[in-house]
Formats: C-alpha cells, structure tokens, sequence
C-alpha cells in the first residue's frame, strides 16, 4: 500500500513525538509473529503505557532525526517495530522482555536509554529498573533506618530500667 506524503509526514511526526518524550526506546524485529500475537502484544504495551509502531525504516530515520534516540538510526535495517515508553523507563524493556520469554521470533535489535544506545542484551537490566514508586519507597527506607535506630537507642535506658525494677519486684515477692 502505498503512502501519500501527508501520511507520511503524519508517521513522522507521530513517532517523533513519541520519542522526543520517551525515557527508553527498543527496536524489535518481529518476522514471524503472528497478528494475534503482534494484537496481543500490543494489547500488553498500551496496558503498560508504551508507544508501539511498525514504521518504515526510512520514516523512522526521519522521524529519530534531532531526538535524543538518533544513535537507533543506523541501526534501523529490517522489519522493526519501534517501541517507546512513556512513563517509567523500564515498562517497554518489562512488556518486551516477557514477550520475548514465549515468543522467540520476537528478537530484540536495539535498546537505548536517554540517548545512549545500549547492547541488547542489557534489556533485562533495563527491566529490571525499579519503577518511580518503588524507588521512592527503597529510598525512603534508607532514610528511615538512622532514624529507627536513633530512637530504639534512646528508648533503651528506659527500658532497661523498667526491666529491673521489675526483675527487683520479681525477686522480693519470691522471697
């Protein structure tokens, strides 16, 4: 099917707006998935927040041009299917990886993360990223444990002295 310049300049357009507010991009070639799968998948990645697009290699060149994923372009060779995340950094990594588990057609080409281009083998690494609340929450921890223990340590003394008085009483009514 052949496309008019309007609607490629809409590709364009649509996918460079999907970049240029991406924290992590990954490019997959996906011969040979089936479209209820290809439906599936796409199901799963809406459901999680990710941008997914099957777009000609030289839209995607065009559309990369002037973002920070422009180190995916020379890459760009095959029947790709472009993937950005749009909140947290590890969703399209999460959403592509357990893909990939069951379906082994599905082979990751490219992953980049705020404009460095990584291996692709670093995608489980990249899934593997704590999500904004989860890293809150750890660091939170972190910042409470000083302060817990600062405050068993004072409590202490007092209850030490408790535990005596009472370890005294214990003894006097014994005898």
């Amino acid at each position: 099917m052949r496309l008019t310049l309007e609607a490629k300049k809409e590709i364009v357009s649509e996918v460079a707006a999907a970049a240029a507010n991406a924290p992590s991009a990954i490019a997959v070639e996906y011969a040979g998935i089936t479209v209820t799968e290809m439906t599936k998948l796409r199901q799963t990645a809406r459901e999680a927040g990710v941008y997914m697009r099957v777009v000609r290699n030289t839209l995607a060149r065009r559309a990369l041009e002037n973002t920070k994923f422009e180190c995916m372009r020379d890459g760009l060779t095959g029947p790709l299917l472009l993937a950005f995340s749009h909140g947290e950094p590890g969703s399209v990594a999460k959403v592509i990886r357990d893909f990939a588990k069951t379906h082994e057609k599905l082979v990751v080409k490219l992953v980049a993360l705020d404009g460095k281009l990584l291996q692709p083998s670093d995608i489980d690494a990249l899934a593997s990223l704590p999500s904004k609340q989860q890293a809150i929450s750890m660091l939170m921890g972190i910042m409470q444990a000083p302060i817990a223990l600062l405050a068993r340590t004072l409590a202490e003394p007092h209850a030490k002295l408790v535990r005596t008085i009472a370890a005294v009483r214990d003894q006097k009514q014994a005898a």
